[in-house]
């Protein structure tokens, strides 16, 4: 299946499934309770009951490499706390479309309905962000000063936000771990690991390799002001 399809398709897996955006930018600005306040109170009840369903769900399936806060302390397992609950849902369809690699993802994915896509990343769109923990060394100033201009330079923060808190169907990056973004910034730029459109490997196509490693660097220890 090629990349236009996988995103036709995923466009009408998240106009079905997904969050509203409504929602999603509620919990940008002002905490996920809010995203519920304007529901009516039938609405807003079912949602809870299938909130509490998935955090019980998440909590027995996903935890043990994700964290039960959506911090995970393993290599190479991204931080979910304070992911954004589109974003989620795509990495999910890709996971269970087999386009993702990860083959204990995969094979968790290929299990989920659609239904169920939606449950967990709507819980994953309720963790709150995590800061991570104190360095046992302040990051480098000269490397972050250069990430910094990267970041400018190459029009990371166009997409991804002054403070890299992402929105909608764009991750937030800042205060991810340093590893995994170093190899999710490798792969779009090789074309490895699709997304659900071709904008990030497009945008990485232009960013030289050396650059890579100071851009995860300055993301990973990124604190917003």
């Amino acid at each position: 299946m090629s990349w236009r399809h996988i995103a036709a398709a995923w466009v009408l897996l998240a106009s079905a499934v997904a969050t509203p955006a409504g929602a999603q930018a509620s919990k940008a600005n002002a905490g996920a309770g809010n995203a519920t306040a304007t529901r009516p109170a039938g609405a807003a009840a079912k949602a809870a009951a299938s909130n509490a369903v998935y955090a019980e769900r998440f909590h027995n399936v996903c935890a043990e490499c994700h964290g039960a806060d959506g911090r995970s302390e393993r290599v190479g397992t991204p931080v979910l706390a304070g992911q954004h609950s589109l974003y989620a849902i795509t990495q999910l369809f890709l996971f269970r479309e087999g386009r993702r690699t990860n083959e204990s993802m995969i094979a968790l994915a290929k299990t989920m309905t659609d239904a169920d896509l939606r449950g967990f990343s709507d819980f994953i769109g309720t963790l709150q962000p995590i800061p991570a923990p104190a360095p046992a060394e302040a990051p480098d100033a000269a490397r972050m000063a250069k990430g910094q201009v990267l970041a400018q330079q190459h029009k990371c923060v166009f997409c991804h936000g002054a403070n890299f808190e992402g929105g909608q169907g764009v991750p937030r990056i800042g205060g991810q771990k340093e590893d995994y973004l170093r190899s999710t910034l490798q792969g779009l730029k090789s074309g490895e690991r699709p997304g659900y459109t071709r904008a990030m490997t497009e945008a990485l196509s232009q960013v030289p390799l050396e650059d890579l490693d100071l851009l995860a660097y300055y993301a990973a220890n990124f604190i917003a002001k």
